[in-house]
């Protein structure tokens, strides 16, 4: 099973080659993964990653990828690029894409705020707790179409 650093480091990727973005901040980075393991788990009925979601101040974080990455602060985080395809099968490279072009266009502050608005974080943004996968399930499930 592939694991939150692999999705993570797609999109790293993708914020890279896009020379609008020049690099994606750890914020966006979050719904980014957010956004990508809602949809699976509403489309595959399983979990993208096993790393959970949790409801923090600024949307949902996983946190292992957050303090990975906090060291870049608000600025584009850096990596190496590799090859996606080695990872992921075509089904998750195909949703990994849509994710990308239909959220990725986005800055990190709209997507915040966009999650600020949807029941996963609103139903744990008070004592910012755990979103479990169902939950993200349920959700999207209404956002497929």
């Amino acid at each position: 099973m592939i694991n939150a650093k692999d999705v993570a480091e797609f999109f790293i990727m993708k914020g890279i080659q896009d020379e609008e973005e020049a690099g994606i901040s750890n914020l966006k980075l979050q719904k980014l993964l957010y956004y990508a393991k809602g949809f699976h788990q509403a489309i595959f009925e399983e979990a993208l990653f096993p790393e959970k979601l949790w409801a923090w101040t600024h949307g949902p974080v996983v946190p292992d990828m957050y303090h990975q990455y906090k060291s870049y602060g608000a600025g584009p985080i850096t990596a190496q690029e590799y090859d996606p395809s080695s990872k992921f099968d075509e089904e998750q490279l195909e949703l990994l894409n849509e994710v990308w072009s239909v959220f990725g266009q986005f800055s990190a502050w709209k997507l915040r705020d966009m999650s600020h608005n949807e029941k996963p974080w609103l139903d744990h943004e008070k004592d910012a707790s755990m979103i479990e996968d169902n939950e993200l399930a349920s959700y999207f499930k209404t956002r497929v179409k």
